[in-house]
């Protein structure tokens, strides 16, 4: 028997878990935090669908917290195995899930004291005393080297271009039919994206698990530097802050990366920007670190010296640092988590600036449905933040060319070349996007896609 089931990120662009079983054994390909609507975040507590002791290893793609926040929790309920990670992953991986725990514990905490939880006591769903079990399992494993998370199983990491350390997954699964091999692909990045580099041609596979986030539409054609000169220079005319809810890792080093470039080539005027997230200042540190790693053509196209930090930029790592600028007046940029608007420092400064008309709230990543910044991007003239509802009297800009996930069409550029597999299963991506990037891989490579459900098994051994 050798099987895999999907256990998240079907239908849907959160909680990504992809399990395979042999008779053997039990893997874990990413285990991602359910986001989104009510209903979705509400599957974070139910128990892991087998039991957490009989799962023999985890496997990531990269640190995103819907690939990878739901660890500590699988860990609380008796997970004890490997964690295989990339190094750059594994050093990004404590930052973003102590934050996740600081950050549930912030809000359980809050909601406690405004009375708005359903639930009472409101609790964390884990606390960072497992997030410390968990970060003692990870295992470091680089790009291009074969290793086995367990009996049966054997995997390679290849460079998938969606942030640092993130990779696609070749999986050669034993069965008694002969291997199979399965191509995980976790979040695939873009082409010519800043800071990353282009993702490696997928390997030939049986099976591909193949991202959908934008598989019904194409990114529009347009630099990522010229769309962010002319979002902050409208910004910049109307006189007041310009609020980023950005992920602290990855989406707020390219924002500090192309304002850099921007300023430094002339493009913009040098306005105060303030990174209000002390992870992100953390995780920038990481970035250096990890150096080889990136991709600066537009810095060198403008003949700017690369830098992951200016003068210019302002960190804001303690409270009162954040607090503080409330007091600023004019122009000036605001970049905080989280990205999608679920929480963290983002929330106190839309609640402050959201009512002023000459703010600009930059919406610079995907947002899905039942978070606030879809709710922004989709209109809303109120958003309910911390029990209160905040009227939107800000302009609210979208800049698509930031996207980390590859198109519709760069997913397929992607896959050209790439041997029929024996069947696509498309994940993580809402129902629209899953069902148009299906409908064009059928057409453009008369491949079997299916668009599998949460719970769906597919027998390998077929």
């Amino acid at each position: 028997m050798a099987r895999l089931t999907f256990l998240g990120a079907a239908g849907m662009v959160s909680g990504s878990r992809h399990l395979i079983e042999t008779d053997d054994s039990r893997v874990l390909f990413d285990c991602g935090l359910f986001q989104g609507e009510k209903r979705l975040r509400e599957r974070n507590w139910d128990r892991f669908a087998v039991p957490a002791e009989s799962v023999d290893a985890v496997v990531l793609t990269h640190g995103h917290i819907d690939h990878s926040g739901w660890l500590p929790r699988l860990v609380k309920e008796g997970f004890k195995g490997p964690i295989h990670v990339t190094p750059a992953t594994a050093d990004l991986l404590g930052l973003l899930l102590y934050d996740s725990a600081k950050c549930q514990a912030e809000d359980a905490l809050y909601a406690n004291r405004k009375g708005y939880a359903k639930h009472h006591p409101a609790l964390p769903l884990y606390e960072e005393r497992d997030v410390d079990r968990t970060l003692r399992l990870l295992v470091e494993v680089p790009r291009e080297q074969w290793f086995e998370p367990a009996r049966g199983v054997r995997c390679r990491y290849h460079e998938a271009g969606h942030m640092l350390g993130s990779s696609f997954i070749e999986t050669e699964v034993t069965t008694p039919g002969g291997p199979r091999r399965v191509l995980f692909s976790g979040d695939v990045g873009r082409f010519n994206a800043p800071l990353y580099k282009d993702p490696v041609p997928p390997t030939p596979c049986d099976y591909l698990v193949c991202e959908s986030t934008y598989g019904d539409r194409d990114h529009p054609a347009i630099r990522p530097l010229d769309d962010l000169e002319a979002a902050t220079k409208e910004a910049i005319a109307r006189g007041g802050m310009m609020l980023v809810a950005s992920f602290a890792v990855g989406r707020c080093q390219q924002l500090v990366y192309l304002l850099r470039t921007l300023m430094g080539a002339g493009r913009i005027p040098e306005i105060p920007v303030w990174i209000d997230s002390p992870m992100a200042v953390d995780a920038t540190e990481v970035f250096r670190r990890h150096v080889a790693e990136h991709d600066f053509s537009e810095a060198v196209m403008e003949g700017v010296a690369e830098s992951l930090a200016s003068p210019f930029v302002r960190m804001a790592k303690t409270a009162n640092e954040s607090k503080a600028i409330n007091a600023h007046d004019g122009p000036g940029i605001v970049i905080a988590s989280s990205g999608m608007m679920n929480g963290g420092r983002i929330l106190h400064h839309l609640a402050q600036r959201l009512p002023d008309p000459t703010t600009t709230v930059l919406v610079a990543g995907f947002q899905a449905i039942g978070t606030r910044g879809r709710s922004l991007i989709d209109g809303a003239r109120s958003l309910r933040i911390h029990g209160r509802d905040i009227p939107v009297r800000a302009a609210v800009r979208r800049v698509d060319a930031l996207s980390g996930h590859a198109d519709r069409g760069e997913i397929a550029r992607w896959l050209t070349g790439l041997p029929a597999p024996k069947r696509t299963f498309l994940v993580h991506g809402e129902p629209p996007a899953a069902r148009g990037m299906a409908d064009s891989l059928r057409e453009k490579f008369g491949w079997n896609v299916t668009v599998p459900a949460i719970g769906d098994t597919v027998n390998l051994d077929d």
